[in-house]
């Protein structure tokens, strides 16, 4: 299958990536503002709070991966000539997104999501890239408001998301996007589940806009 057989050549590449020859990855930086949409109560108090978007990821395109063959474990060789592009982020500690909304009205909310495992599947290619994309996550805010119980969130979850990026040109490049990402229901004022689902925190909502930048970083390979 096409999915984990990616996943498997991205593991691979990992360990590559940090201890041969030096060599130029191109890497791409991201980062744009965020809304989120945090439905049940929180929506009903404030619909939405603001945040920012992060991405750095090492991208491989075709012609890296022909040139840098010899990096590739000689079972997924052949594999990887049939990719157009291997994304790999080089830190699991780099958040996904960071939750920075003060109270305007009622309710400010400050924290991050981390996106521990993810996998994308390009719907197009070229200068116009849409793709849709899922990954497991885990998510901790702190919720203070005059109008809802203040609240340490902290759930792990789930996303599905859908991502269109445009390249500008071959170093710069903007992305739209929106991801729902589903929770262990949440109740507010406690770690525990809700009594009904509608009473906590289960689905939270993300728009976004990135600017991104390219460029080569020398690492070992």
């Amino acid at each position: 299958m096409r999915i984990p057989r990616l996943a498997l050549l991205c593991v691979a590449l990992l360990p590559s990536l940090a201890w041969a020859q030096r060599v130029d990855v191109p890497v791409d930086v991201g980062v744009g503002p965020a809304a989120f949409l945090f439905f049940g109560p929180v929506f009903e108090d404030q619909p939405l709070h603001t945040g920012l978007k992060l991405s750095v990821e090492a991208v491989l395109d075709k012609e890296w991966l022909r040139q840098n063959a010899r990096a590739i474990p000689a079972r997924y060789r052949k594999y990887a000539r049939s990719l157009d592009e291997v994304r790999i982020s080089p830190s699991l500690l780099i958040p996904d997104a960071l939750i920075l909304s003060p109270k305007l009205r009622d309710t400010g909310i400050y924290g991050a999501t981390w996106k521990p495992l993810a996998l994308t599947l390009p719907l197009s290619s070229g200068d116009a890239r849409l793709a849709v994309g899922t990954g497991l996550l885990l998510t901790y805010a702190y919720l203070h408001s005059d109008t809802l119980p203040a609240t340490h969130l902290l759930r792990p979850g789930a996303e599905l998301g859908l991502e269109l990026e445009v390249a500008l040109s071959r170093t710069v490049l903007v992305s739209l996007g929106w991801e729902s990402a589903l929770y262990i229901p949440q109740e507010l004022g406690g770690l525990g589940l809700p009594d009904r689902l509608r009473d906590g925190v289960f689905h939270v909502g993300q728009a976004y806009l990135q600017l991104h930048v390219r460029f080569p970083y020398t690492t070992r390979l």
